[in-house]
């Protein structure tokens, strides 16, 4: 059973619209996923499983770091390239490009998911929610941002202490490392925030985070609440 609850779609005009957001889904790791294949009863012992899994991930990412995409039917693969090309004579740079690896459902899973049954829940975050990432430089949206440029955010909770540096608007690299905070704020509201992205962030994907104490009054709480888009941006023309 899939739980959603609905919360103010802040991304249409009508003040009545709402949108949906999936609650407690419960997560497999791959020993869970081979623990569960063990109970259908088979002739292959534990270890024999995880070994052909364990083959077959490493397989798929020699192919992707080949360059190859790969259909199954549980995914299909493609690539995308992010970044700007100063003319027809421009070549790929690391430093100023990106390779993306995009990853959309096979035909099993395509099929498994008109089975889904759904079941509408009160929702009970309190958490900051941001439905919007938009570079006011360049007027992308969801997508990519400017080394020295503008992030506007919008959703709900966003508002923070811009005092206190454990808040704010911060951006964590997709590959892990130390997020950057984004400590000029221009705008500073529970449905928006603005901020200067630092001139010398390192290119690349990063996920936008809103850390904030504040609770739902708008005082200050204790434990820090984090809201992060879902989707990775690019940042261009960083160092």
């Amino acid at each position: 059973m899939l739980k959603y609850s609905l919360r103010e779609n802040l991304l249409t005009a009508d003040p009545d619209d709402c949108m949906a957001q999936v609650q407690d889904v419960r997560s497999y790791s791959q020993d869970e996923v081979i623990d569960l294949m063990m109970r259908r009863g088979t002739t292959l012992t534990r270890a024999d499983v995880a070994a052909v899994l364990q083959v077959y991930t490493e397989v798929v990412g020699e192919l992707t770091a080949d360059g190859s995409a790969v259909n199954t039917p549980l995914f299909n693969t493609s690539f995308s390239v992010s970044g700007v090309f100063s003319s027809m004579a421009d070549s790929f740079d690391k430093v100023r490009h990106t390779v993306s690896v995009n990853v959309n459902a096979g035909t099993t899973l395509r099929e498994a998911v008109k089975s889904v049954k759904t079941e509408k829940t009160e929702g009970a975050s309190t958490d900051p929610y941001i439905t919007e990432a938009a570079d006011v430089v360049s007027g992308a949206v969801n997508s990519t941002l400017t080394a020295g440029g503008i992030l506007r955010l919008t959703g709900a909770r966003l508002k923070f202490d811009a005092a206190d540096s454990e808040q704010g608007v911060f951006l964590v690299p997709e590959s892990g490392g130390e997020a950057v905070r984004c400590s000029v704020v221009a705008e500073n509201k529970p449905a928006r925030v603005m901020v200067m992205i630092p001139a010398d962030i390192a290119s690349g994907a990063y996920y936008a985070e809103v850390r904030t104490k504040l609770d739902s009054s708008r005082q200050p709480g204790k434990w820090l609440k984090v809201g992060r888009i879902g989707k990775p941006l690019t940042v261009a023309g960083g160092a």
